[in-house]
């Protein structure tokens, strides 16, 4: 089964981003997925802000993204975009860190009117990184989170429907690029199995073009011959008009 990477922007420590991305991957753990969660206002926060990637917690950072077959972007939306600390570890990854990955873009925000983030903000960044397969985002109401006794979270049922529905294209779209990948691997195989016999092949080829080239050169010398031969056993004679215009 494909592996799934969540990846959450929130600076809160109680953030309602985080546990909407949480009930993602309780979705897709109960499909099978191995599913976990990357925080990224658990990593240290002097290398992210200085662009310091060589650190342990930034090389397993960027390892599990390289890892992940699809990947979650989870982010609130701060002043109509993606928040800063989530830019700043997407500006960390390797060019093309997410090529050849599904990405389900997950965004809250206080009102609908936030909802154009996902594709005016953080779909462009995405795609910046080599995301081609970026399925269509999921925004939810911070009022759709609603926070419970102990800091638990649930979604209302709208919400949940809808988060659901996302989480389904995701893990289709998933799907079909592990069954793409599958059936091109036997074409792989077998292409690098008969690599020691292509050089065998190219030289058959080479002798059968070598034997019509010189069955050709046969043929144009016999035609050549038999021309040459009317040419001196045919009577001359001066064309009429009428076979001199056929001629051209």
């Amino acid at each position: 089964m494909p592996s799934i990477l969540a990846v959450s922007g929130s600076p809160s420590s109680t953030s309602r981003t985080a546990s909407a991305a949480d009930h993602a991957l309780t979705l897709l753990r109960a499909q099978g997925h191995t599913a976990s969660h990357l925080a990224v206002r658990d990593l240290p926060s002097d290398d992210l802000l200085s662009g310091f990637r060589d650190t342990p917690a930034l090389w397993s950072a960027t390892d599990a993204v390289a890892q992940a077959d699809g990947i979650v972007i989870a982010t609130p939306v701060y002043k109509a975009s993606y928040t800063g600390l989530l830019k700043a570890f997407l500006d960390l990854l390797p060019e093309n860190a997410l090529a050849g990955k599904v990405v389900l873009p997950l965004v809250t925000g206080g009102t609908i009117g936030h909802l154009l983030t996902i594709d005016y903000a953080l779909r462009p960044v995405l795609t910046a990184l080599g995301a081609d397969h970026v399925v269509q985002g999921r925004f939810l109401l911070d009022s759709d989170i609603i926070r419970g006794e102990g800091g638990r979270t649930r979604l209302t049922p709208e919400a949940d429907r809808r988060l659901s529905d996302s989480v389904a294209a995701f893990t289709a779209a998933l799907d079909r690029r592990t069954a793409t990948a599958t059936a091109a691997a036997p074409v792989l195989k077998l292409v690098t199995a008969g690599a020691p016999t292509s050089a065998s092949a190219a030289t058959a080829a080479t002798a059968v073009a070598a034997s019509a080239s010189v069955a050709a050169a046969a043929s144009a010398a016999a035609s050549a011959s038999a021309s040459a031969s009317t040419r001196f056993s045919a009577p001359v004679s001066t064309p009429t008009p009428a076979t001199a215009g056929a001629a051209r």
